[in-house]
């Protein structure tokens, strides 16, 4: 290393907050980072880097309702973006699921592609791959030729779950699959639950890399090689995860529980390192991006979700991929690559005044896209103009922008203004993970106090709670909100103007439910994939015709 180059030093996560099933690339000096969205929209996030250590969020992929997530239930939705670049047609290609149902463990979903000259877009239609699984990848191979790689799901009773990795070549100009499926393995350890399946080429060996154990406390980075795509693969030689936050030996073939709480490492700050991806820096040092979470103190609960992580790792004399240091527990700090400038280090604070033509990239939507028949920036330009939706229950038309929760300790701050004219109209903000789990505080028209008031509204696992005795009139219908969140625990103020003084709404609500393990996905699984997020929004269950006006809206992490 020159004296000139700097040698960073890693934390993990590089990316905090809802950042799962990262799929990193590198195009000339510049990282990428796919990460699924699940309900979210717009779907598929692309962050970038220089450095491998500071991440911002540029993009999103699928941003013109080429989709639909409405009735989307918990934690179906969009899965496991594959992100690639084809270096002799200068194209980027995502690989994508749409998981559609997952109810009775048939997990049914469509897979599909889309390829773009720019990593901003426009992206082409997407073009349909398959529905026999989940979690597909392209490869491009060196004669041109394309492959798809991905999980066949298992629905017959007494075999091997979740079921095998299957590869396939792909004509992209025909649209159609060449040949047939093969079936290559069922992964690579005693783990099992075999997913997200990668294809790598170095030295003549294809390397398929893939999640395994569980996206729980299970989880690990697995990879096996072969001379032919086709296989077969052998193991890696240690006969266990080459990247995990539980390094003990694990036999879980067959087993259905993605969680696998026995395998939480109370050594580790970090848990539920697995489906990784491999980039290589143009210094010839090698990193695999992988899903982690973090959860609170003496719990088995992740508020955050599942974010994203990376390791160091490097290649043995016999052409075997493993972890710098020769392990593989995935670590919480790491060396990064050789840098010949000081980075960038982005925040991730928020502070947006909607005082320009558009709003932070962060914003996202539950369910639905935010378009201009509800989002309205140009009515009022000191102001960003919600027209109330359905309920917070609803899992169709919600009117909510959030943004994601990166820390354990943060408050959020906003001021709104809105003049109901129906007890079902509100305006207000709050904590959300889906549309059966959230925290609501919000102003709305009060028949018992004939004003408009200031009250509280919760939800958890489907059931409502209406705080009745935590209401305050505000006749002038506006106010500023504030949520203190410190580790699974929300404070509530408000006040009248900005140079008021903040008044507590309610204090140490426990909020640790809304979280990956406390929220009730569907029947069998563990619950939720995505994390916490900050929101506002408008509801008008009346004439859809009611709105609110937010003044800005702040997130200040502690």
């Amino acid at each position: 290393m020159k004296e000139s180059d700097y040698m960073l030093k890693i934390k993990n996560p590089i990316i905090s907050g809802m950042a799962p099933d990262p799929s990193i690339i590198r195009v000339e000096n510049k990282y990428y980072i796919a990460t699924s969205t699940f309900h979210w929209t717009p779907a598929i996030q692309i962050f970038e880097s220089t450095d491998l250590k500071n991440w911002q969020l540029i993009d999103h992929v699928l941003k013109k309702e080429e989709i639909s997530l409405k009735g989307t239930n918990t934690p179906a939705g969009i899965w496991a973006p594959h992100l690639s670049y084809d270096a002799h047609k200068k194209r980027y290609w995502i690989a994508y699921s749409h998981m559609l149902n997952m109810a009775g463990r048939e997990f049914n979903a469509d897979s599909y592609a889309l390829w773009s000259e720019s990593i901003h877009g426009p992206w082409s239609e997407p073009i349909y791959l398959t529905s026999v699984g989940f979690d597909p990848s392209i490869f491009h191979d060196d004669d041109g030729k394309k492959y798809i790689a991905i999980l066949e799901w298992e629905s017959r009773p007494n075999y091997q779950a979740p079921g095998h990795i299957v590869i396939a070549e792909f004509n992209f100009e025909k649209q159609k699959i060449v040949g047939s499926w093969h079936r290559v393995t069922t992964g690579f350890t005693s783990r099992g639950a075999a997913e997200a399946p990668i294809i790598y080429k170095r030295n003549g060996y294809y390397y398929l890399m893939i999640a395994a154990g569980g996206t729980g406390y299970a989880h690990g980075v697995e990879i096996g090689r072969s001379k032919d795509i086709f296989g077969p693969y052998e193991s890696h030689p240690s006969g266990e995860p080459i990247i995990t936050s539980s390094p003990e030996h694990l036999f879980s073939l067959g087993d259905p529980d993605a969680g696998q709480f026995e395998m939480y490492n109370p050594n580790s700050n970090i848990q539920k390192s697995g489906h990784g991806s491999l980039v290589e820096t143009p210094n010839g040092e090698w990193y695999v991006a992988h899903l982690m979470s973090r959860p609170l103190p003496g719990t088995t609960l992740n508020p955050l979700g599942r974010e994203t992580g990376i390791q160091k790792v490097n290649w043995t004399a016999d052409d075997w991929l493993q972890m710098a240091d020769g392990t593989n527990f995935a670590k919480e700090n790491i060396d990064g690559p050789q840098q010949k400038e000081a980075t960038i280090k982005y925040s991730e604070d928020i502070t947006e005044d909607f005082n320009e033509p558009h709003y932070d990239k962060r914003f996202l939507s539950p369910y639905r896209f935010q378009n201009k028949t509800w989002v309205n920036h140009s009515e009022n330009t000191d102001y960003l103009r919600i027209y109330g939706g359905e309920s917070l229950f609803s899992q169709m038309n919600p009117s909510i922008l959030a943004t994601r929760a990166t820390s354990f300790t943060y408050s959020l701050e906003t001021e709104v203004e809105i003049h109901p004219n129906h007890y079902s109209e509100s305006a207000g903000a709050g904590l959300y993970y889906d549309a059966n789990n959230w925290l609501y505080a919000n102003l709305y028209w009060s028949e018992s106090l004939n004003a408009i008031t200031l009250g509280l509204t919760q939800a958890k696992l489907g059931e409502k709670k209406i705080y009745q005795y935590v209401k305050v009139p505000i006749a002038i219908g506006h106010v500023q909100i504030k949520f203190v969140y410190n580790f699974g625990e929300a404070t509530v103020f408000y006040r009248m103007s900005a140079d008021g003084e903040w008044l507590i709404l309610l204090e140490n609500i426990d909020v640790n439910y809304l979280s990956d393990e406390g929220v009730n996905g569907e029947k069998g699984e563990i619950g939720g994939f995505t994390g916490l997020f900050n929101f506002i929004a408008v509801t008008d269950a009346h004439q859809h015709d009611g709105y609110g006006d937010f003044s800005f809206y702040k997130v200040t992490n502690l």
